[in-house]
C-alpha cells in the first residue's frame, strides 16, 4: 500500500484528490496539511511513501517545505502539484529534490500514475518542460567531460526521455539491475540524489542531445 500525504491549503483540491486515490487498490491518504506547521508535526508520527505538495502556502512555500522533508526524511517522495509553469519555480523544486512536478491540470489519471512512479523511486518531469529547459540551454558551451561512459550517457539519454529503468533495459538489450548499476553510477559521477536531479543536471549541461 502507498501511503500518501496531501499538503494544500485549498479544501476542494485536498478533497478531490483523496476523492481520487481512494479509488485505487493499492494507495491511501493517511494525512491532510494546509501547511508546513501541521506538516511537520504529522511527520513526527505518520511516515508517507509519498507527499503531493503545493507551491504557493500561506506559511512557507513548498519548494523551502520540500527541502525541510528532504533533509529530515530523505526516503519520501515528493511530487510538486501545482497552477505555476515558471521554469524557476520548476528548476527550484528539483534541486532542493521533488521527484515529481504536476501542474493542477493534469489529468486525475496522470496523478495516480505519478504517485506509483515516483514510489518505485522513479521520476516524473513533463517531456514538454524538459524540451523546453533542452532549448534553453542548447546555446550554452559544453562542460568539460564529466567521466560517463558511453552506455551511462545512453542510460542518461533514457531518463531525460522519462523511460523506466524496465524500458531503458529493453531499448539497450541489457538487464533492469545494469541499468539500476549504471544508474547509481550517474548519481555518483554527476553529484545527484535523484533521478530527477540527473535530468536537470543532463539538461543544464547538454550531455544529452536535443529531443
Amino acid at each position: 500500500m502507498i501511503n500518501v500525504i496531501l499538503v494544500d491549503d485549498h479544501a476542494v483540491l485536498r478533497d478531490g484528490l483523496k476523492t481520487i486515490i481512494s479509488q485505487e487498490n493499492d494507495m491511501e491518504v493517511v494525512g491532510e496539511a494546509t501547511g508546513s506547521e501541521k506538516l511537520q508535526t504529522m511527520l513526527e508520527n505518520v511516515t508517507p511513501d509519498v507527499i503531493i505538495m503545493d507551491i504557493n502556502m500561506p506559511d512557507m512555500n513548498g519548494i523551502d517545505l520540500t527541502k525541510w522533508v528532504k533533509a529530515r526524511y530523505p526516503a519520501i517522495k515528493i511530487i510538486m502539484l501545482t497552477m505555476y509553469k515558471n521554469d524557476e519555480y520548476f528548476m527550484a523544486a528539483i534541486r532542493e529534490g521533488a521527484d515529481g512536478y504536476l501542474l493542477k491540470d493534469s489529468p486525475s489519471e496522470d496523478v495516480v500514475a505519478a504517485i506509483r512512479t515516483v514510489s518505485n523511486g522513479e521520476s516524473v518531469i513533463p517531456q514538454a518542460m524538459t524540451k523546453k529547459l533542452l532549448s534553453l540551454h542548447q546555446a550554452e558551451s559544453k562542460p568539460e567531460d564529466n567521466a560517463l561512459t558511453p552506455r551511462e550517457k545512453e542510460v542518461l539519454l533514457g531518463l531525460v526521455e522519462g523511460l523506466s529503468n524496465k524500458e531503458i533495459a529493453d531499448r539497450l538489450f541489457i538487464s533492469d539491475k545494469t541499468v539500476k548499476i549504471h544508474v547509481s553510477n550517474i548519481y555518483r559521477k554527476l553529484d545527484v540524489k535523484s533521478r530527477s536531479q540527473a535530468i536537470i543536471y543532463a539538461v543544464q549541461n547538454r550531455l544529452v542531445p536535443l529531443l
